[in-house]
C-alpha cells in the first residue's frame, strides 16, 4: 500500500467556474432596454493577445452583462444585426427601438 495521499477536489476550481446568468426581467420595458444597450456597449469585445476579452472588466468575452444585454434586446425584438450595430456605434445612451410590427 502506498503512503502517498490522494487529493480529491470536492468543488470545481474557481478559475473554471461558470457564473450564473443574470435573470431576465419578467417583461422588457424601455428602461430595461436602455440598461441592456449600456451593458452591451460598455462590455463590448476587445481583441487581446490571449483572445477576446470584455473591454470593461477583462473577463472572457462575452461576459455576464454582455450576455444579459443581448438576451434582453433580443426579447425586445431587436435582431442580432441591430444589436451588433449598437455595439459598433459605441454609444451607451443610444436608443434601442424595436422593429415596427409588420415591417
Amino acid at each position: 500500500m502506498s503512503s502517498r495521499a490522494r487529493v480529491v477536489r470536492s468543488v470545481p476550481p474557481s478559475d473554471g467556474d461558470v457564473l450564473r446568468e443574470i435573470p431576465l426581467p419578467p417583461y422588457v420595458t424601455g428602461e430595461d432596454a436602455q440598461f441592456a444597450v449600456r451593458a452591451v456597449v460598455v462590455h463590448a469585445p476587445r481583441r487581446w493577445s490571449g483572445g477576446t476579452i470584455c473591454r470593461n472588466d477583462a473577463s472572457p468575452h462575452p461576459c455576464r452583462l454582455h450576455r444579459w444585454g443581448r438576451r434582453v434586446l433580443t426579447l425586445r425584438g431587436l435582431p442580432p444585426a441591430e444589436i451588433d450595430a449598437l455595439i459598433e456605434r459605441g454609444d451607451p445612451a443610444a436608443e434601442a427601438r424595436p422593429p415596427r410590427p409588420g415591417a
